[in-house]
Order: structure tokens, then C-alpha cells, then sequence
């Protein structure tokens, strides 16, 4: 049992799942599951991840799982905040495993623009939030989080996934990873409740692929351009400078090469 006040408190567990962010939503659309439920799967047969993107999994190999919260605090314009603590989260359970390592130099872990984990230029874990508003305010949140564990070979539409067995080298207890996923999920949604947006949003930029480097990027229509990552605008926009100054997208309008 994790070491939390109320993340994984209530724990519904099963061998597949057509997706954990599905179960989640009925569950919520009947009654209102205590705040920190989570649903875990060995296996999904229609996992997504972000853009609508299938998420691939080797059954028994990696934690799939969501997470029911209630940030009724945050506005609907504030949003991405949610994104930020949980993406940091993801990324201290990533650092904690393959820090483990012995020898070679460790892999850098970072957070790929709004919420993919990294490691050098490989991914290895991806966040999927579907959040319910109640006006202008958050009612509920769907946290969908996809870590690749022991998983050693991916598919051909994977080609730049990884694992952490296969970064670190090292063996790895999926219940023990998911407990400490959860005690970090709370620390940083803790830490996002008590207001501590600014320090969110610093450490996230601190630790953001490709910050500051001049790299090639694809708009919605397919174009490519150069440009900088500058950061990230208040409403989770990736700010790129372009030699038309800075410009800003959402999820769906720009690419990386």
C-alpha cells in the first residue's frame, strides 16, 4: 500500500481494460469516487495518448493506470498547471528508477512539450488529462499516465520509445514503481493546491526538451520552419521564436523533427 494520504487509497485493479481513462469516466458519470482513486490495467486493448494516438504496451510490462482528482480550485484558463505538476511527478519516478543505474553515464529525463517524459531522445512515458468543467472551473480530472517499465521491444510506430529496465539496465517491481508514482502525484498536486504555481511552472521549464535549442518544427499543415523553444505561455502554449519573431501553438499545431 503506498505511503499516501489519499492516492491510491481506493485501488481498482484488473488484468485488461479497452482503457483506464474510460473505466474512469463511467465511474465518474455514476457516483463520485473519492479523490485519489485510481484504475490500473495489466493490459488496455484502445489505450490513447495525446492527439488521439494509440498508446502500444506489451501486457504485464508497464504501469497503465488514471488517477480521479478534483482541482475545483483551478480555472478552466489555468488549466495546464494541472499538466505541469503531474508531468513533473512522472518525472521524479522516472529519475528516482534510473538512478539506480551503475555505470555509463546517466540518460538526461526530461519533460517533451505538454507532458511526454524522455529520456536523451526517447520516450518513456506519456500523460493523457481529461478534465470536466463545472462553468469556468475544473469539476473534476482524468489523470491517464503510460510509464514503460520492462517492456524491451517496441513496435514499428514506437520507434523512439524505451523503457526504464532498458535505460537503467535494472529490473523493476511494477507494484512498488506505482507506489511511488503515487506518493509523487500527490506531493506535486499538493504542492499545486497550496498555490505554488510560479515554482511548478519554473521547475517545469528548468527541466523542458529542447529549451533554448535551434531545431526544425512542422505546423498543423504539414510546412516546416525553424525555430527556438522559448517556453510556455500561461494557457500551456509552447512559445517558439521563429525569424518572424515569437509565435505560439497549441497541442495540435506543431511537430518536432
Amino acid at each position: 500500500m503506498a505511503n499516501t494520504l489519499f492516492i491510491g487509497k481506493v485501488y481498482h485493479r484488473f488484468d485488461e481494460l479497452a482503457s483506464t481513462n474510460d473505466y474512469a469516466r463511467e465511474l465518474l458519470a455514476k457516483s463520485k469516487p473519492p479523490e485519489g482513486t485510481v484504475i490500473r490495467a495489466a493490459s488496455q486493448s484502445a489505450g490513447r495518448g495525446q492527439y488521439g494516438s494509440r498508446w502500444l504496451s506489451t501486457p504485464g510490462d508497464n504501469l497503465l493506470l488514471s488517477i480521479i482528482l478534483y482541482p475545483t480550485w483551478l480555472s478552466a484558463n489555468e488549466q495546464f498547471h494541472l499538466s505541469e505538476a503531474v508531468a513533473l511527478a512522472v518525472l521524479d519516478v522516472v529519475r528516482l528508477q534510473i538512478g539506480r543505474r551503475q555505470g555509463p553515464p546517466l540518460p538526461r529525463a526530461t519533460v517533451k512539450w505538454p507532458n511526454d517524459i524522455y529520456l536523451d531522445d526517447r520516450k518513456t512515458a506519456g500523460i493523457l488529462i481529461q478534465n470536466a468543467l463545472s462553468g469556468h472551473m475544473l469539476q473534476s480530472s482524468i489523470v491517464g499516465i503510460g510509464l514503460n517499465v520492462t517492456q524491451r521491444e517496441f513496435p514499428p510506430e514506437a520507434p523512439k520509445a524505451t523503457s526504464l529496465s532498458l535505460t537503467s539496465g535494472e529490473p523493476a517491481d511494477l507494484d512498488a514503481l506505482a507506489d511511488t508514482l503515487f506518493a509523487c502525484v500527490e506531493q506535486r498536486y499538493l504542492q499545486l493546491k497550496s498555490g505554488q504555481t510560479a515554482a511548478l511552472r519554473t521547475e517545469y521549464l528548468q527541466n523542458l526538451y529542447g529549451l533554448g535549442e535551434h531545431r526544425t518544427f512542422t505546423r498543423a499543415d504539414g510546412s516546416r520552419f525553424e525555430g527556438a523553444i522559448q517556453g510556455v505561455a500561461e494557457d500551456g502554449r509552447l512559445v517558439i521564436r521563429t525569424g518572424a519573431g515569437e509565435e505560439f501553438f497549441g497541442v495540435k499545431e506543431v511537430g518536432f523533427v
